[in-house]
């Protein structure tokens, strides 16, 4: 297969497929750690609304996402891509960066959560799943 398509694929499964793991977590985070008591979590004017009612441990999930959803991801993409595997997981770290700004602009969330989640969540990951991909074969 030609490098070129073969690398455009390797981003676009690994946002697919990053994606499809950040929501899930999404998903099933308030079965885990159940949000405050009269938060409204299904709409983002209702978020916005309850937010001051999070504690920490509601953060842990949107977290885990965040990170696992990237690093996933970033997995998938270095191991389709036909080169510069690393360049590539880090594509998708950069991405998911993008996304995360978009999140903390459009959402109040508490300001150590912000820089955790941007600082943390996403180049790290991106970073540690491309080595662990590059040393993997």
């Amino acid at each position: 297969m030609n490098p070129y398509v073969k690398n455009t694929l390797s981003v676009i499964a690994g946002l697919v497929i990053g994606s499809i793991v950040n929501m899930g977590l999404i998903t099933i985070s308030g079965s885990i750690i159940p949000p405050p008591e009269g938060a409204d979590v299904t709409t983002m004017e209702g978020l916005k609304a309850s937010i001051h009612l999070f504690q920490p441990k509601h953060f842990i999930f949107p977290f885990l996402a965040h990170a696992l959803g990237t690093f996933v991801g970033a997995s998938v993409a270095a191991s389709i891509a036909a080169n510069h595997k690393l360049k590539f997981a880090l594509v998708i770290g950069g991405f998911f960066l993008v996304g995360g700004t978009i999140n903390v602009l459009m959402l109040p969330s508490p300001a150590w959560f912000n820089v955790l989640d941007l600082v943390g969540a996403y180049i790290p990951t991106s970073y540690l799943a491309g080595i662990l991909i590059i040393k993997k074969q």
